[in-house]
Order: C-alpha cells, then structure tokens, then sequence
C-alpha cells in the first residue's frame, strides 16, 4: 500500500482542501505521510519541517516553479526550513500573483462581461479563475476556460515572473532536506528536463510515481536514479482529497525517509520515527 504520498496541495494554493483537512483524508487513503507543497508558498500553519497530526505524519513542503530557459520546470523541496532568501522569493512570487491574477482577470471580465467577484491576492491562480468562470453565467466550464481563455496561448493569459532555475536551485538547498524535480514526463522536452534532474548537485530526487500526464517511463526514471544517485518519490499530487492514488510504498518511502528530519507533534515536543510501523496537477 501507499504509506506516503509527496506531494499534496491546500487552500493555500489552487487545493480544495484545507490543512485541517489532511489528517483525516490521509486515514481515510490508509496513508501515514502526506507532503504539503503548495505553489510558492511554505504552508504557514506548519510549525516544523514535519509535524505529527492526529496520528500523520505532515512534511513541511513547496513547489517552486522555475525557467529552466528551454521551459519552466516544477521543483518539489520536502522538510523546509525558513531561510530569509526563500522567505524574501516567496514573498516577491506572490506579489507577482497577486499582479498576474488581477491582470488575467481584468482581462476575462472585460472580454466576456462578467464579474467573477474574485479578489486578487497572494496565492491566486489560474485553477481559482477557471473555477469562476465556470460558475458564471460565462459559456465556459473549467475546461473550456483554459482552452479558449486563460491558457499559455489563451487571449487573456498573463505571463508570471518565476524563479530562474539556478536560484531556485539554491534557494532550495539551503532550505530544504531533500529537492526533487516533479513528473518529469509532463514537459514539453523530457530530456532536457531530466539532464537537470542528472546534473545539478541539489537535486536528491526525481518523481517517479505520478498519476496523470503523459505515461511515465519507468526504466529510464530508474537507470537515471541509479547512475545520478537520486532518490525517487511521487505522490497524486492532490488538489482534491483524494490522497493514496499515488505515492511510496514502505520499502520505496525509507531511503526518503532517511533524509526527513524527526517529526514533531502539534504541542511542540519531540516525537520518535513511526515510519517502521508504517488529480491531475493543476496549471497555476
């Protein structure tokens, strides 16, 4: 069975859960580890880089969305630690956000003659506009908002300004206990993506286990893990509840475990390892 699933998103990004609604949804996949990652973002509810609540194991996370030049890349950081540098990007990313979502929705309301009734803010993107127009009185569903509407070659899109890939990378080093490059066959050039994943020092991992996207080659994702000494690691990558669809195994999950730091309960004490007893992702 699926004893971790890495990652997961909230309310805090483009989820439809909240954290307080991860325990439960966890128990209900039979999943002992859940990775909160939201776009961006470090969750600020996560007093730690893991945390223990009721009973699951929370993994403090972000996923970082960096120009790589040849194409934007996702990076997955696991058990975050604040640093002022990250802190300071995370900062500016929403900022940016806040500006992109007020641009793109500026430009749907005036094209279709609608008020979605959407503030901007920090956090906001394309998943939360597509979801109002869709519940608008607009001709769209969600689909069809980002195919005719706010898709990369939609008439409303706005560009974000994201993280180039080499300070994404450090950025991410110095915060984090482990750094992997999320589903690595959802981009346009695979092996370019993968030449990131086999040659930058601060990458530890690469997503192996994902369940959407283009079908992930499973050989090559394992010679390049064993010849560049990465881990792997998936997840659902959840932006519903449904968690358990995808993730680590227990045999998968210890070499991962091996590199997160002890959890830590809700109360602030320290805990012991209980490891042994052990959607498709969204367009932001």
């Amino acid at each position: 069975r699926v004893v971790a699933d890495l990652p997961a998103h909230t309310t805090l990004s483009d989820g439809t859960m909240t954290l307080d609604e991860v325990p439960a949804a966890a128990r209900e996949a039979g999943v002992d580890w859940v990775a909160v990652t939201d776009h961006d973002s470090v969750h600020p509810e996560i007093d730690a880089p893991v945390v223990e609540r009721d009973g699951v194991r929370i993994v403090r996370g972000i996923e970082l969305r960096v120009d790589a030049g040849f194409g934007r890349l996702d990076l997955l950081g696991y058990g975050v630690e604040h640093t002022g540098a990250l802190d300071a990007e995370i900062d500016r990313l929403q900022r940016d956000r806040r500006e992109r979502g007020a641009a793109i929705l500026d430009a749907v309301e005036e094209r279709l003659g609608v008020d979605l009734d959407i503030e901007p803010r920090a956090g906001l993107g394309r998943p939360h506009i597509a979801r109002a127009i869709d519940e608008s009185e607009a001709p769209y569903d969600y689909a069809g908002a980002f195919d005719e509407l706010i898709g990369n070659d939609g008439p409303c899109y706005v560009a974000r300004d994201v993280t180039p890939l080499d300070e994404g990378l450090d950025l991410l080093d110095d915060a984090c206990a482990l750094v992997g490059l999320a589903h690595p066959f959802r981009y346009e050039r695979v092996d370019e993506a993968l030449d990131v994943a086999r040659e930058s020092a601060a990458i530890d991992a690469v997503e192996r286990f994902y369940p959407y996207g283009r079908a992930v080659d499973d050989s090559r994702i394992d010679r390049l893990a064993a010849e560049a000494d990465l881990l792997r690691t998936g997840g659902t990558d959840a932006h519903e509840r449904t968690l358990g669809v995808a993730g680590l195994t227990a045999s998968a999950f210890e070499p991962v475990r091996d590199r997160l730091p002890e959890a830590v309960p809700t109360d602030g004490s320290a805990t012991g390892d209980s490891a042994a007893a052990a959607t498709p992702d969204e367009q932001d």
